[in-house]
């Protein structure tokens, strides 16, 4: 009961970053609950090598099922994981952020009468059983979860688990024979969009350069792209200039958003509202440009920079550009 399952997404040929972040996480929980952990991937066996099921032990997994059918459809993963834990006694099924992990850890929960917190952050050991931590009150809150069914299942925010290799080492990899459900395989996949509309997935870039109504105008992104391509980063947004039209819905971070984690975080125009905070707060380090000192975004920045941003950006894309050699 004290080994841990996690969900590993996979596309072409690579592992979905948060998916190798749950990886990371449960080999870690495992550990101190003296267990192990083990993964599951579902898709097409051409495309699962060994190679690349057992590369999930550089993070920490231990084995790996591999279940031959539909890649990136819920139901069949539940069917798969559903017999994974019947067969093997795993006390916990661990997803990282996502819609999919989302919709599998729903049905998963709902096959094995288990417990389930979704919007984790962080896990813990105590008592040799694990507690989730899912923040509430828009983030004002910490909530502890903790698990009496006999099957826990922990999905996580999106960035919240860091895919952190832990050193060399290879998983077994055992392929197990799942007759999957009718209804499991009504579903196809007609056309994968990773992106979901952006050029560049925000959830995976290392910095983000977001605007908010301070832009006072849609053109104003132009400024933004400009000082994101000098960083070589990409453009974000948040809600409210969402609903005004003036970037592209895919960009949106924030509670209705996306969650990011980046090394820079560069807020042009936000005033740092709630339901923005919880969507970047994560980022390891952030920078507010804003002409308002009051604004609330400057109580939870690492640098803080009052003015005129329709006059600092450009400038700063200058000197980024300058320092950079053009």
């Amino acid at each position: 009961m004290s080994s841990i399952l996690v969900y590993a997404l996979h596309y072409d040929g690579a592992f979905n970053k948060n998916s190798l972040g749950a990886v990371a996480e449960g080999a870690r929980l495992a550990a101190e609950l003296g267990g192990e952990c083990h993964a599951v991937v579902v898709g097409d066996k051409a495309g699962l090598t060994d190679e690349l099921c057992a590369s999930l032990g550089g993070y920490g997994a231990t084995k790996v099922f591999r279940v031959e059918g539909p890649e990136g459809l819920a139901q069949p993963v539940v069917d798969a994981m559903a017999r994974v834990i019947g067969d093997n006694g795993h006390g916990y099924a661990l997803f990282g952020g996502g819609l999919l992990g989302f919709e599998i850890g729903a049905g998963l929960t709902a096959r094995l009468d288990a417990g389930v917190c979704m919007e984790v952050t962080n896990v813990r050991v105590e008592g040799g059983k694990l507690v989730a931590e899912r923040p509430i009150l828009q983030d004002s809150s910490v909530s502890d979860v903790h698990y009496r069914s006999g099957v826990g299942v922990i999905i996580g925010r999106l960035n919240a688990f860091e895919a952190k290799e832990a050193g060399d080492g290879t998983a077994a990899v055992e392929d197990v024979a799942v007759e999957f459900a009718p209804h499991s395989l009504k579903a196809q996949m007609v056309t994968r969009g990773e992106q979901r509309g952006a050029d560049v997935n925000i959830e995976d870039a290392d910095i983000l350069v977001a605007g908010g109504r301070g832009l006072g105008k849609a053109e104003g992104f132009e400024a933004l792209e400009d000082l994101a391509g000098a960083l070589g980063g990409a453009v974000a947004a948040t809600r409210a200039v969402v609903d005004a039209g003036w970037y592209s819905y895919s960009a949106q971070i924030g509670q209705t958003g996306k969650t990011v984690a980046p090394k820079l975080y560069l807020a042009a125009g936000i005033s740092g509202a709630i339901q923005h905070k919880v969507g970047m707060q994560g980022s390891e380090n952030i920078v507010a440009i804003n002409k308002d000192a009051n604004a609330p975004i400057f109580e939870f920045s690492d640098l803080g920079v009052v003015g005129d941003l329709n006059k600092i950006v450009p400038k700063l894309t200058e000197a980024v550009k300058a320092r950079k050699g053009g």
